[in-house]
């Protein structure tokens, strides 16, 4: 191995050591405050891997080889050189990181279900990507953070309390099935919430703000619920 080779592995060991002494002291904060999405909800058919029955009430299973597509009418193709997130708001080290920061972070795969508010649900989608948990960490965020908003390039936008955003299933994917995320899925990159409503993941993720409060996004000002838990049918405000 080169010096360059071992300077630049010890700066990437240092780089992910921090992000993991950062998540676990947000995670701190946290834990006490996160439960299962559905602990007092209900749905039918086997325990899910949170232990809750795997179909909401009122979702469908898509069929296997299908996986529709819901968004604004817009499509952004956004290659991987171009796409960039930038982290702003109550942070202490606010960035915009690029395709080879994301690729920097510990890279997961995760098994996932993905409920639509639109009554169907698709089960067990294999994605690829990084938890949310470690970007969010990497930015410090304040206290007084209690909330994130999430902006898709497409002009979408929805929030999330920390407490969902933080727990290790959610994800900035980029590959489902062993595919690279397809534009009309949310390409390169888009946010992945097992646990609520699909519509809480943006698509074409650009932003996320931290917030000292809540605030509705897109479908949120339109009536959707502000929190979105498919196990107790809180599709609507």
């Amino acid at each position: 191995m080169s010096s360059f080779a071992a300077v630049s592995d010890k700066e990437t060991k240092a780089k992910r050591d921090k992000v993991v002494a950062a998540r676990a002291r947000l995670r701190e904060r946290f834990e006490a405050k996160a439960t299962t999405s559905g602990s007092e909800g209900s749905g039918t058919g086997p325990a899910n891997r949170h232990g809750m029955p795997k179909l909401p009430p009122g979702q469908t299973p898509a069929k296997a080889t299908t996986w529709p597509v819901l968004d604004l009418g817009v499509t952004p193709r956004i290659s991987n050189e171009e796409w960039q997130l930038e982290i702003r708001g109550l942070c202490e080290a606010p960035s915009t990181l690029r395709w080879h920061d994301l690729m920097n972070f510990e890279q997961v795969d995760e098994a996932s279900d993905f409920h639509c508010v639109t009554t169907w649900s698709r089960m067990d989608i294999a994605f690829r990507g990084v938890r949310l948990i470690d970007v969010l960490a990497s930015a410090h965020p304040s206290e007084r953070a209690s909330h994130i908003m999430c902006y898709a390039t497409d002009g979408y936008c929805t929030n999330l309390s920390l407490t969902e955003a933080l727990k290790p299933d959610v994800l900035l994917a980029y590959r489902a099935e062993g595919e690279p995320l397809s534009a009309e899925h949310g390409g390169p990159v888009r946010v992945i919430t097992p646990q609520l409503y699909a519509w809480k993941g943006a698509k074409w993720i650009c932003a996320i703000e931290f917030m000292d409060a809540d605030r509705p996004g897109f479908w949120e000002k339109n009536g959707y619920s502000m929190t979105g838990n498919p196990w107790l049918d809180d599709r609507y405000s």
